[in-house]
């Protein structure tokens, strides 16, 4: 899910029949290596309801990240799939070089498929709702998904703000009136109401990546002036003055095959959602990388414990010798900013804290 700007997101994309049954990979050379398949993997798996991509993926794979690479995806197909539904089954064939996954549909689901081909290659936005496997548990990230958490700095900066409410009160709730500054737009727009902005820094070079906010709720304009007047129309928490206004987006899910960045990524972990200490697996992290490091939802990568001073035979922190940093878990990237991004914790060996590395596979 590539970002077109700061604030809006791609609509979500299947995975398809061809990204299924095709046996060419075009990944690039960072997965172009060994497939080991699982001890027990079966010779084929019927899709119940439930079932994600990555679930899927690890019944046959040992790294479940490969799942391009047993279908032989190419990047078309890893970015604008179609998808596969409750009763197709995978098929594990052993006959050639390399294992490879084939897939047997029945008539209703290869209606549904047939359809969405013969609707082209543009881009098609997929209800929450629909039966289809997705990349990932949905259910853990849609809070993430409506409310965006993190907001860029020139973005949080020129974002217009309450700068007052009615009758001398300070907190606005469901369907009160108040005022901000900075509004733009036509009566009846909707938005999102975020309080705080706590600056979130790049915890080696200290660059100012985003703003992390708290939701308090949406609001709708009903005049539009130099000083707007808008009406709450949901709310999470109590509207305060200098709380900051985001244009209100369609709430939309990742369904990106997991698979390999193309280029090295290199990273911290920045936190973990909900303010828990250490993060296990399907727990959020935010990571200092994004957008411009050529991050995109989909991607997997590894988390490692930061490398720690050994100690001196006095007790003491060596300055130069460190032990090698351990593999922690494995993240899949669901979310992506300008320069930060949110990825769900899919497997971990250890806790996952602060400042882990984290890097391409």
């Amino acid at each position: 899910m590539h970002l077109p700007s700061r604030l809006s997101e791609k609509p979500v994309r299947r995975l398809s029949l061809a990204a299924i049954i095709a046996l060419a990979l075009a990944a690039g050379p960072l997965m172009a290596d060994e497939l080991k398949l699982q001890d027990n993997a079966p010779e084929r798996y019927v899709v119940v309801k439930g079932d994600t991509l990555w679930g899927i993926s690890g019944k046959f794979l040992k790294d479940p990240w490969k799942w391009p690479q047993i279908w032989n995806m190419n990047k078309e197909e890893i970015e604008n799939p179609h998808w596969i539904y409750p009763g197709d089954v995978i098929v594990l064939d052993r006959s050639g070089g390399e294992p490879r996954l084939r897939l047997l549909g029945n008539a209703a689901n290869d209606a549904a498929r047939a359809k969405v081909l013969a609707a082209g290659p543009h881009v098609r936005v997929t209800p929450l709702e629909d039966s289809a496997s997705p990349a990932i548990p949905r259910e853990l990230i849609e809070p993430l998904l409506a409310e965006p958490l993190v907001v860029d700095a020139a973005d949080f900066t020129k974002a217009p703000r309450v700068a007052q409410l009615p009758d001398e009160r300070v907190t606005a709730t469901l369907k009160d009136k108040f005022y901000a500054v900075g509004v733009a737009g036509a009566p009846g727009d909707d938005w999102q109401v975020f309080e705080g902005g706590k600056e979130i820094h790049d915890p080696d070079t200290k660059e100012l990546l985003g703003y992390e906010v708290t939701y308090a709720g949406d609001a709708s304009t009903q005049i539009v002036a130099d000083v707007s007047t808008l009406v709450v129309t949901k709310t999470t928490r109590e509207v305060t003055i200098g709380d900051r206004l985001i244009p209100k987006f369609r709430h939309v899910f990742t369904n990106y095959v997991p698979h390999v960045p193309h280029t090295g990524i290199e990273g911290k972990v920045l936190s973990t959602y909900g303010g828990v200490g250490d993060a296990g697996a399907y727990t959020t992290v935010l990571i200092n990388r994004g957008e411009r490091e050529g991050l995109h939802p989909g991607h997997v990568l590894f988390s490692y414990k930061a490398p720690r001073a050994v100690l001196t035979e006095a007790g003491k922190p060596d300055k130069v010798l460190k032990a090698p940093a351990e593999k922690s878990g494995t993240i899949y990237i669901y979310r992506v900013f300008p320069k930060l991004a949110y990825g769900l914790v899919v497997e971990s060996s250890q806790p996952i804290v602060r400042l882990d590395e984290v890097h391409t596979p």
